[in-house]
């Protein structure tokens, strides 16, 4: 009888795993699979021309360095909120309800201070989930960088 069940148990144990392995952020206790951007062109392009983006769904921008940051909404077709965090991964400032960018000259949304990470969710994801400065980003998976 035992032998029935093996299957199962191993074919939920990779699941699991695979779970696990997915990248993730988690902020004020919600999850949101994510993207990470870790390199210029991977930056540079983010979520521009995508005609949608799931609410538990996220795109973290990691940076080598610390110092203030600007993001704009060129081609980018949904509104964001765009939260900036430090090195510690404390939130620093939010750029709420980012909207997109329908011609140039196009809106900058900078940081109030130095930033190394930069999370963009869905707009109104700051406010519903009640984010205040200092909130800490937990980073669950593997970005292709040092943390």
């Amino acid at each position: 009888m035992a032998k029935r069940f093996l299957p199962a148990v191993l074919l939920l144990a990779s699941l699991g795993a695979h779970a696990a392995a997915d990248p993730s952020v988690t902020l004020h206790g919600q999850r949101f699979s994510t993207e990470f951007a870790t390199n210029d062109d991977a930056r540079a392009l983010g979520l521009m021309n995508r005609p949608k983006l799931a609410a538990d769904h996220s795109m973290l921008f990691i940076f080598p360095d610390d110092q203030p940051r600007a993001f704009w909404m060129k081609n980018t077709l949904i509104p964001l909120d765009i939260l900036y965090f430090d090195k510690d991964r404390k939130l620093v400032s939010m750029q709420l309800n980012a909207q997109p960018c329908k011609a140039d000259p196009c809106a900058i949304y900078p940081s109030d201070g130095n930033a190394r990470y930069v999370l963009e969710l869905p707009a109104g994801t700051a406010g519903r989930l009640g984010l205040k400065l200092g909130e800490p980003l937990a980073i669950d998976g593997t970005p292709g960088t040092v943390l």
